[in-house]
């Protein structure tokens, strides 16, 4: 199972193996606190679609376009994140503020939509 939670959020037994999935170290957090198990940075959107995006909501659309463009020119990265998948419950940890607009929400409808998770 696949879960999305802030990094800010605290860590429960249930999280699994926490992924961090942004390409930025979140502010304010220690790499202690965070409680991280990878930092999967190669599966973030690169510097330009996240600065283009600028966390606007109005924007998310075309983002989750991009990103997914993006995505589809990662498929070790994804691979990556899908070995995981396969052996145990993982929670995607994103920084932003917006809960339900930032890359954790679009890369887990990602991979819905293609079938590659639940």
């Amino acid at each position: 199972m696949i879960r999305i939670k802030r990094v800010h959020d605290r860590p429960e037994p249930a999280d699994g193996v926490r992924v961090l999935v942004d390409g930025v170290w979140p502010r304010g957090i220690g790499k202690g606190e965070a409680a991280i198990d990878l930092w999967l940075r190669e599966i973030a959107p690169s510097t330009e679609l996240r600065r283009w995006f600028a966390h606007e909501p109005q924007r998310f659309e075309e983002f989750y376009r991009r990103y997914s463009a993006e995505l589809d020119e990662r498929p070790a990265a994804v691979r990556r994140l899908l070995d995981l998948v396969r052996k145990g419950d993982v929670t995607l940890l994103f920084a932003a503020r917006d809960r339900e607009h930032n890359n954790a929400v679009a890369l887990l409808r990602y991979l819905r939509e293609r079938g590659l998770a639940a």
